[in-house]
């Protein structure tokens, strides 16, 4: 391993110690007397009041620490149900942490239906004086799954897959995924109708689109019934069977009146926290710095893999030590079931930089010398594997030589898992317990020795 790469590594989990669930979410809680403080809003609470905690995502464990760290010596009870995933799972005092689906499996589950089953029955019961605290992160929308009448988990698993298939952003899906569930849009709060409800957000998706984020469960909905049809119809074949019984289910669909005059909501984490951490980290490390937490969705991660290669190579001509940062999404377009690798979108960005540097380069052994090109989700998950991402630098390369891997092949069957894997080049944290999209670093230095 190169000093770059160590150094690489240590920039990166700066970015992702700066997004921390349980340091967020404690650092915002705080109990007076008889006033609970949430971040920026205070609740009066009654001698009989009780504190219900609920939510779901990737962040979810590490949140619901947080918010017992807080309120360690409550004198109101605090009990609660948190939907995560089953490597996320710890037994906490008063919470229940709840696995609703496999590690790297981001999928609706039977598990996942009941566990949303058990929050709502929670919010049902809570009383005008109680406060509900909602923790939502990454991945929450394959956490929550609660069908509309007509759609079986089968069904919804399956749309899931064919859109993602399809190269659906975190947005086309969430549309879809909104319309077709009795919790997401904002559905969620309609439960808590009784009581007051808090929702506390560290946010995974570009520009922190409220409704977005795990399809929203607590805030009103961006988007309509008619949308998701849109997204339907411009993703996959209408004409397919499975794609008509969506269909039909959405036009049969109608959307109750929602209110959400007892709730309030909160971003206290999101990807410009990880970025700025992580630009802080490598001008500790000496590194004239360039960032970017892009607010906006990305194309493929082929072509930002691409761009990444050429501000390689642009900073290696400027010379020094030179770090760019940047903070993102992009999608992966799945190849053929039958051909298909094992892979993530990070993994793919990163094999496709090393293609891109090779192709720009005369001499393959030296096309990565004086830097390293690294990309990691700050999730510790990169797709379905249990890799965060990858890096390249001049010693994959050399053992690239001698393994003699078709690089291209493995970028077209979605395969650079097992490309990485082979050559050493993975990063593997497991679960981190947050969740604000990829953190990606490109470092040179061309007085770097190999």
């Amino acid at each position: 391993m190169t000093n770059l790469v160590e150094d690489a590594k240590s920039i990166w989990h700066a970015g992702v110690e700066a997004v921390d669930s349980q340091r967020l979410v404690s650092s915002v809680i705080s109990l007076n007397s008889n006033q609970l403080v949430l971040g920026t809003t205070s609740y009066s609470l009654q001698p009989n009041s009780r504190i219900f905690v609920v939510g779901a995502g990737k962040a979810g464990s590490g949140m619901a620490r947080g918010v017992l760290s807080a309120l360690a010596d409550s004198p109101y009870p605090v009990s609660g149900w948190v939907n995560v995933p089953e490597d996320c799972v710890q037994e906490l005092p008063q919470i229940r942490l709840h696995g609703a689906r496999p590690a790297g499996i981001n999928e609706p589950t039977e598990a996942g239906v009941q566990g949303t089953l058990e929050i709502i029955r929670i919010l049902e019961n809570a009383r005008p004086e109680d406060v509900c605290i909602c923790l939502i992160s990454g991945g929450g929308s394959a956490l929550l799954p609660s069908p509309v009448d007509g759609l079986t988990l089968h069904a919804m698993q399956s749309m899931t897959r064919q859109l993602s298939a399809a190269g659906a952003n975190i947005r086309q899906l969430n549309t879809v995924r909104k319309a077709l569930s009795r919790v997401k849009g904002g559905g969620l709060a309609q439960y808590c109708q009784q009581s007051r409800l808090s929702t506390l957000i560290i946010s995974d998706v570009l520009g922190d689109p409220l409704d977005i984020i795990a399809s929203g469960p607590t805030v009103p909905s961006q988007t309509t019934i008619s949308d998701a049809i849109h997204t339907i119809h411009e993703l996959l074949a209408a004409d397919e069977v499975t794609v008509r019984s969506y269909l039909e289910v959405l036009h049969s669909t109608t959307q109750p009146p929602q209110s959400f005059d007892h709730c309030d909501t909160q971003i206290i984490g999101n990807l410009s926290t990880a970025v700025t951490a992580a630009a802080a980290k490598a001008e500790s490390l000496g590194y004239l710095v360039d960032s970017i937490a892009h607010q906006q969705l990305e194309g493929f991660a082929e072509e930002v893999g691409y761009d990444h290669a050429g501000i390689f190579r642009q900073n290696l001509s400027l010379g020094g030590k030179r770090a760019y940062l940047s903070g993102g999404e992009p999608v992966v377009k799945l190849a053929a079931e039958e051909v298909r690798g094992r892979g993530g979108r990070n993994q793919q960005l990163v094999l496709a930089a090393l293609i891109d540097q090779i192709t720009h380069s005369a001499n393959l052994a030296e096309c990565m010398n004086g830097g390293v090109i690294l990309s990691g989700g700050t999730d510790g998950e990169d797709g379905p594997t249990d890799a965060a991402g990858a890096y390249a630098d001049c010693q994959l390369v050399h053992r690239l030589l001698h393994r003699k891997l078709d690089t291209v092949d493995h970028l077209r069957r979605n395969d650079a898992y097992t490309f990485f894997e082979q050559l050493d080049g993975l990063i593997q944290t497991g679960p981190t317990h947050t969740n604000v999209c990829d953190l990606r670093i490109v470092l040179t230095n061309p007085d770097t020795t190999h």
